[in-house]
């Protein structure tokens, strides 16, 4: 686990400090809109906890900066995991077993990029907000009553990634550590997303939100 976060925070590094071999034409003043799926794999003792579910997302912008080299981008990660429930709750008289719990983590983090062409590479890293939805359950009668128990967390994520423009869009993946300050059912939470998705130029349509709203983007 140790391995895998130093390997992310190399190449992360590698990343920022690396010179670029030539001028960034593909996002200079400009707004894409990111929208990818893929996998949450949980590590270490997460893994007493959660387990792969099949799918989760993610829905983001990546805003370039004056310098062109560097980027924000705030993203909403909607991650799906099996759950299995590890301690008793005394407001429930049944533990989940192979159930599905829901983290959705709003992520702020900023990052460099490095163009080779129309091949683009980047690492990020930022603070990370959300609310982790895990499931309940309790006997009433004869039913079994499902029911939600909520908590908010904060996590750091550290990633890298790559993405190639096509005519009018980008195809592109990255892989992402994401670790939770927050202990769920008494265990660390950490865990590694691999997505994959399009990126799409809307700097027109913020444009016209900035406008309405009076304020000068990108303003000298």
């Amino acid at each position: 686990m140790r391995v895998l976060f130093i390997l992310l925070l190399l190449c992360a590094v590698g990343c920022m400090v690396s010179a670029q071999t030539e001028a960034d034409s593909l996002h200079y003043r400009k707004i894409y809109y990111m929208g990818g799926t893929g996998l949450s794999f949980p590590l270490g003792k997460s893994k007493n906890v959660l387990g792969t579910k099949l799918f989760s997302g993610s829905a983001g912008l990546d805003i370039a900066l004056k310098d062109r080299r560097y980027f924000l981008s705030p993203t909403l990660y909607m991650l799906t995991f099996r759950y299995d429930q590890q301690q008793e709750d005394p407001k429930y008289n049944y533990m989940i077993e192979n159930g599905r719990t829901n983290f959705y983590m709003l992520s702020l983090a900023a990052g460099r990029r490095h163009q080779f062409r129309r091949l683009n590479t980047y690492a990020y890293f930022g603070p990370v907000a959300g609310l982790v939805v895990e499931p309940r359950g309790n006997i009433v009668g004869e039913k079994l009553r499902m029911a939600n128990k909520n908590s908010l967390t904060v996590a750091a994520k550290i990633g890298t990634g790559a993405d190639y423009k096509f005519p009018g869009f980008f195809i592109g993946g990255e892989i992402g550590y994401m670790h939770s300050f927050k202990k769920i059912e008494g265990n660390p939470i950490q865990f590694l997303t691999i997505m994959v998705g399009l990126k799409s130029d809307i700097t027109r349509l913020s444009e016209k939100v900035t406008e309405v709203i009076g304020i000068d983007t990108y303003k000298d």
